[in-house]
């Protein structure tokens, strides 16, 4: 089974812990980013697993000191100056939050460290998430210039209340897991300060007890209760769209070097600045 994936999703890294269980780690340069072609089959593998009867439940992790630190600068020198890349990409982001969303197999996840942008995207869309107590979960993207789009509109204000996302979602201010799980964002937060094992053995606690659950049960109550996703899932598809259209702006382009230049933005002389 791990060949299998392996092959056809190789910039991912696949395990298999427990019986029925498929680990996914993100595992990369710059904080496990999100490249062009991690990012693509990031989209692509619930659709596998999603049809693969070996396999009972997916377990999302990242290698190393974090979860992940979201797209990576080639990702997004792509959108904004590639057309064809962008509607690709525009596409790889809507497949990555409904095909987490529509998978049958409950998915689980692990998360320490800075956990940002497409990766916190199947991280937060996990049926379960467990989170170390020294976590980072940073929306980033009003701090690039462009809209919360990706998974935000669709989870954060069902998650933890309208109040609590448009805070985090407009000021891009970072929450602990201890936050996080206070307000409802995640399932579970975990004692993380003598390191990640503690969050990665939980996970796999309740991955492998719900890989020896009833599977139809507890497949049809994810899709039940998924279904509160579809409801938001216009919301869902206009926050995409403007997230993608502000690529094409200045703010963007400013946000991007702010970021490779290790400075605050200026966001003054930009698309709203005046």
């Amino acid at each position: 089974m791990i060949d299998r994936y392996q092959e056809a999703f190789d910039s991912l890294t696949f395990s298999n812990p427990a019986d029925g269980v498929l680990q996914i780690t993100l595992e990369g340069p710059g904080l496990n980013s999100v490249d062009p072609i991690k990012h693509q089959q990031l989209a692509d593998v619930w659709l596998t697993i999603d049809r693969d009867p070996d396999v009972r439940v997916a377990l999302l992790a990242g290698a190393g000191k974090g979860f992940s630190s979201g797209g990576s600068f080639e990702l997004i020198d792509e959108i904004m100056n590639d057309y064809q890349r962008q509607l690709a990409v525009l596409r790889e982001a809507r497949d990555l939050v409904m095909n987490v969303i529509n998978c049958s197999k409950p998915v689980v996840s692990a998360m320490w460290g800075p956990a940002v942008g497409a990766g916190l995207v199947a991280g937060l869309l996990a049926d379960v998430s467990i989170v170390g107590s020294n976590a980072r979960i940073i929306d980033g993207h009003t701090r690039l210039g462009v809209a919360a789009g990706d998974h935000a509109a669709i989870c954060w204000p069902m998650l933890c209340g309208m109040a609590k996302a448009k805070y985090y979602l407009l000021t891009c201010r970072d929450l602990s897991g201890e936050e996080a799980e206070r307000i409802g964002l995640v399932s579970l937060c975990i004692d993380d300060t003598d390191g990640p094992q503690g969050v990665m053995d939980e996970a796999l606690t309740v991955a492998t007890e719900l890989s020896m659950g009833a599977q139809q049960a507890i497949r049809w109550t994810k899709r039940t209760l998924n279904h509160a996703y579809r409801m938001f899932e216009p919301a869902f598809d206009a926050s995409v769209a403007y997230e993608f259209l502000g690529f094409l702006g200045p703010d963007a382009a400013e946000g991007l070097a702010s970021h490779r230049e290790k400075r605050a933005p200026d966001f003054t002389h930009g698309a709203g600045g005046h």
